[in-house]
Parts: structure tokens; C-alpha cells; sequence
């Protein structure tokens, strides 16, 4: 059996849980040694056999960024000849999946690790490219033979968003963790390098600063906490410039406010130094508004890092509260974007879990050690990598 594998993301540009997710599925496929998987991705050439990438079209340099991705999923078609089976990830990849499967009549399979009518602040970032990646998303997914959903949560927002969609066309896998790469890291050299010291309680972020990741209510429920209290933020690649400058806005009145014991480190770290700064931390913040499962609590977790998130999305089926963490309650608004009904509520429950966190540390302590039996007892690659491949032989008959 041979799997092409199209993603935007891939081994060494990757900046999201999308493609952690394809390089640890990619890796746990090829070492079963009974398939080929190719992998096509956007970029720079990559030094890796079976693995393909593909510039942006010169041609299309002034279009805009959504015109942009398609040019390079066309570019990937010819080369997915011979396939089995394509499967895609993310919008950024599944026209090119879609156009595959027309072209050379293999099966398509999406995996669902978003929904772009869930995230209609991408139109902030894309304007009218925003309804063309809608379009490819529900075109392709309509179409597909299968839809890999990373969590329950995500299933219903599959079929919620795309009532058409044959619900037994659509499987639950989850995300995964790598509990080699990461566990307990105790560099305290790293960690008071970055100006946070690891001898007094902290909270810590980590993640892009978009709309679904919640930065700015975390931002609003630290001024809550205690002053010994270090708020620590692992936060770039913004995704438009008004939400950069909501949250340095933020950033200031909090440091306003707090003074020390406020960090703020933008640019993305080696995985050495985040497993670092998780392992010295207190409890692990996911204020998210949008998360089909969210890897990054996995990575917490495996870290021995209790986690406060919210309960949206994915995340209640790996976070399970009062024995990994605190899961902070949130009504939403159902216009896609998340927003909670009262912002001040979730802001305030927010506080609430951080501080009851911070406020008892052997408490956090055992929910940390908690977090990891459950990363690496569920969550492991190779069991996630079998579950994909039995969907694979499921549309090959």
C-alpha cells in the first residue's frame, strides 16, 4: 500500500498542532516497514527520502494567500500519481488531496484538525480569501471517503458544519504525544535564562496568539492572581496584527499592574527548552475558546504539569478534571466564533481554577503525575497510528 500524506506543515516548519500531528503520524507509519508513506508539504525542499515540498508559485506572489495555497496544492497533484490513497490535512492541503483523488481515482481521506466555519476570524487575516478556503473545505470534505475527526468534540462539528456528510463517513482518532520527547525536564539553567525563576510559583501559555487560542482571557484572569504568582508566555506567530496588539496592550497593563514576574517570550523555542520551562511551572493555561483536542495539554501533561483549560472542543477528553487539572466552563456564543456569552464570568472561573492551582501545589503536583500516566496510558502514536491505518483499509475495501 502506498499513502501520500499532503500537509502544509511538516518537519522543520511547523507551527501548530496540525503538523506535530502529520510528523508523528508520518513516523509512526513508516516504522510499521509494511507501506510506503510519501509526504508532499509546502516549502523549502526537505532532506528526507519520500518526502516532497513545494514552493509558492512565483506567478501567483501578489495574489491573495488563499489563491497562494491552492497554487501549490495544484503543484502537488502530479506528483501523488501511483498513490493508493491521499490523505490531507488542514484546508491548506485538502484541495490538492481532492483534485488527486479526481485525477487518478484513489480514495481521499481529511484529517479534521479544524473547521474554517468555526474560525470566522480568519477572514480578519485572509478577507475574501477566507469564503475560498471555506469552499475548499467543504467541497473536499463533502467529497471525501473518510474524515479522521481528532476528537468526539470535533465528530460533532464536523457534522453540525456539514449536515450533508454521511455520519459514518466520519471517525474519531485522536492526537497523539511522543512521551520520549516529551517528559520531566529539570533544567533550571534554561528556565532562569528566559528571566523566570523557578523557585517560586508560575503559570504557564503556550501557543499562537489567534482568536481560538484565548490569550487575552488569560491575560484579564492573571491580574487575579497572587503577586508571588510568575505569569509565563511561550506566544508568537499572530495571526493578524490587531490581535498582536490587543494582547501587547494587555501585556502592559498586566505588567502595569504586577510588575515583575511577567515573560514574554514571542519567538518559538527548541522542544528542550519548552519541556524545561513546562517541568518548572506550576500548572499549564489553556484558555481556548476553539480546540478540536489540543496537543499542547498532551504535551503538558506528559511533563507532569497539571492543566487548567477550558471545556471546549476536544479538550475535555484529555483533560479530566480534578484528577489532570481544572476544566473552566464557558457558554459560547454559536456564531462560530467562540466568544463566551460573558466574557467576564469565564474570565473570573478562569482566575478561580488558576488560583485554586497555584493556592495548593501538592494537590497540582498529583495531578501533574496524573497527566502523564494518561499521556502515555491513551495517547500513544503507534496505537493512533494502527487506528488511522485501519480507516485507510476501511475505504480500500
Amino acid at each position: 500500500m502506498r499513502v501520500d500524506i499532503l500537509s502544509k506543515e511538516y518537519p522543520p516548519a511547523i507551527y501548530g498542532g496540525a503538523g506535530v500531528h502529520v510528523a508523528e503520524l508520518v513516523r509512526a507509519l513508516r516504522n510499521r516497514g509494511d507501506m510506503e508513506v510519501r509526504v508532499h508539504c509546502f516549502g523549502a525542499p526537505r532532506d528526507e527520502d519520500g518526502t516532497f515540498a513545494y514552493a509558492d508559485l512565483p506567478e501567483l506572489s501578489s495574489a491573495n494567500p488563499a489563491i497562494q495555497t491552492m497554487g501549490v496544492d495544484l503543484a502537488m497533484v502530479a506528483g501523488t500519481e501511483g498513490a493508493d490513497l491521499v490523505h490531507s490535512h488542514t484546508w491548506y492541503a485538502n484541495f490538492g488531496g481532492h483534485v488527486a483523488s479526481l485525477l487518478g481515482g484513489m480514495p481521499h481521506i481529511i484529517s479534521a484538525h479544524s473547521l474554517e466555519p468555526l474560525r470566522p476570524w480568519k477572514a480578519e487575516q485572509l478577507g475574501g480569501g477566507y469564503r475560498v478556503s471555506s469552499w475548499v473545505e467543504k467541497t473536499a470534505y463533502e467529497a471525501a471517503a473518510a474524515v479522521i475527526a481528532v476528537s468526539a468534540g470535533m465528530r460533532e462539528d464536523i457534522l453540525k458544519s456539514y449536515p450533508s456528510i454521511d455520519p459514518a463517513k466520519v471517525k474519531v482518532v485522536h492526537n497523539g504525544i511522543d512521551s520520549q520527547l516529551w517528559q520531566p525536564n529539570h533544567n533550571l539553567d534554561v528556565v532562569r535564562s528566559h528571566g523566570v525563576d523557578p523557585d517560586k510559583p508560575s503559570v504557564i501559555f503556550v501557543g499562537r496568539i489567534t482568536r481560538q487560542k484565548g490569550l487575552p482571557y488569560l491575560l484579564r484572569a492573571a491580574a487575579e492572581l497572587p503577586p508571588e504568582v510568575q505569569i509565563v508566555l511561550l506566544a508568537g506567530a499572530p495571526d493578524t496584527p490587531e490581535i498582536m496588539a490587543e494582547v501587547e496592550a494587555l501585556m502592559d497593563d498586566l505588567r502595569a499592574k504586577r510588575g515583575d514576574g511577567v515573560v514574554w517570550i514571542p519567538e518559538m523555542l527548541p522542544r528542550d527548552q519548552v519541556t524545561a520551562m513546562l517541568s518548572a511551572a506550576t500548572v499549564f493555561a489553556c484558555p481556548s475558546v476553539y480546540e478540536p483536542l489540543g496537543i499542547v495539554n498532551l504535551e503538558a501533561m506528559a511533563c507532569e504539569l497539571p492543566v487548567v483549560a477550558t471545556a471546549t472542543g476536544g479538550i475535555p477528553e484529555v483533560v479530566v478534571d480534578g484528577e489532570t487539572g481544572w476544566l473552566v466552563p464557558i457558554e459560547q456564543v454559536q456564531d462560530g466564533t467562540g466568544t463566551p456569552i460573558d466574557p467576564d464570568k469565564f474570565v473570573a472561573d478562569l482566575a478561580a481554577a488558576l488560583n485554586e492551582a497555584v493556592s495548593d501545589p501538592d494537590r497540582a503536583h498529583a495531578f501533574g503525575l496524573a497527566g502523564r500516566r494518561r499521556a502515555v496510558d491513551s495517547f500513544s502514536w503507534a496505537s493512533i497510528g494502527d487506528r488511522t491505518l485501519e480507516v485507510y483499509r476501511s475505504v480500500l475495501g
